[in-house]
């Protein structure tokens, strides 16, 4: 076994256990705060089911409408003219609505053209490089009682527009 390997297998057992060495030689209750954690995790998740739920049926609602696949029929030109594989598109539009959606998407995509293909290369790369910022204001705003969330939204997909472009750049560099 390497010693990165052994490093990662203990890093985490390791500040668990000195973060409970900490707080009982400063004589915390150690466990009851564990439990209040607990209890404020269990809290928390409840709250969290209606924006995720809201989230599922939107992906839902936005795949079974056929309407994903009407605009993407609609940009195919520009997209072909661009060198852009329309099969990519649906990743890039949903990745950053759900983080679980879009890895289902990838895996879709690895599996039909293949993981050492283009749109294989492309899809791990975009998967790597943006983040489910709707999911994020929806659900982590939405539990805190955020409302005005405007600039956040906006670099949040900017960042991930940016990203999208930089994986189609990189890989159509490296790969194509």
């Amino acid at each position: 076994m390497s010693i990165l390997t052994t490093i990662s297998t203990w890093i985490i057992p390791c500040i668990i256990l000195l973060v409970l060495l900490v707080a009982t030689w400063k004589k915390l209750p150690t466990y009851e705060i564990f439990v209040e954690g607990g209890k404020e995790g269990v809290k928390m998740a409840v709250s969290l089911l209606p924006f995720l739920l809201g989230m599922m049926v939107s992906i839902a609602i936005l795949r079974g409408s056929g309407a994903l696949e009407a605009f993407i029929d609609l940009i195919s030109p520009v997209l072909s003219v661009l060198g852009i594989p329309s099969d990519i598109v649906p990743l890039a539009i949903i990745r950053p609505i759900s983080g679980t959606a879009a890895l289902g998407m990838t895996t879709e995509l690895i599996s039909t053209f293949g993981p050492d293909s283009f749109i294989g290369r492309l899809a791990s790369t975009m998967q790597g490089s943006t983040d489910t910022t709707l999911y994020i204001l929806t659900v982590y705003f939405g539990a805190v009682g955020i409302r005005r969330m405007g600039d956040a939204l906006k670099v949040g997909l900017i960042a991930d527009f940016i990203g999208i472009i930089a994986s189609i750049v990189i890989v159509t560099i490296v790969f194509g």
